[in-house]
């Protein structure tokens, strides 16, 4: 849902800061982020805290849904559902709360943003080069996505499907039960 057209993304911080609601920047453009389902919310606070409990103490940043992202390739702001930064924060230059340097990506899909998850917001992603790693979640069945980037620099798909399954991130040593992320999740019959 496009908000208003801007010059400048300034302009769209400065709109961002006066909004009610959450908006991305593309190109010139302001657009409104969808409302968020239980499930949505449930799938990405599990996520989160497995990933926060497992890394503790370690050199890594976990982020939900309210950081900012910047991909200047793409001239784009976004809000990841989730982010993994390893090491030092690098952010948008002049800036103290956009980051650039996430390691890991994760969204949990949503009707109305599923094919823009798959297409044009992973291809902005790709162009992260600190980006080895993008999981998508259905939050309408036991399933997931995941895209690493291997040494030669290609895009390598494993699917996760039942809630028995274990997913085995590729940027951090870590495995998840697919029944923990899902956990208190309920599926449409």
């Amino acid at each position: 849902l496009e908000k208003q057209e801007t010059d400048t993304s300034q302009e769209y911080l400065d709109f961002e800061i006066q909004a009610q609601e959450s908006h991305e920047y593309k190109n010139g453009k302001i657009i409104l982020m969808p409302g968020e389902t239980l499930n949505h919310n449930r799938i990405t606070g599990n996520f989160y805290a497995s990933l926060n409990v497992a890394l503790k103490g370690q050199t890594y940043d976990v982020f939900f849904i309210d950081q900012r992202l910047w991909i200047p390739h793409k001239k784009t702001y976004t809000y990841p559902d989730i982010m993994l930064i390893q090491g030092k924060l690098q952010l948008e230059e002049g800036r103290k709360d956009k980051i650039t340097n996430p390691l890991l990506i994760v969204e949990v899909l949503s009707r109305s943003t599923e094919a823009y998850d798959r297409g044009e917001q992973f291809a902005a992603y790709r162009t992260i080069p600190s980006l080895r790693e993008y999981i998508l979640i259905e939050q309408y069945t036991p399933h997931i996505e995941q895209f690493s980037k291997t040494q030669s620099g290609r895009w390598l798909l494993s699917d996760y499907e039942g809630k028995d399954t274990i997913l085995s991130l590729t940027s951090v040593p870590l495995e998840m039960l697919l029944a923990d992320i899902y956990d208190r999740v309920d599926f449409p019959i």
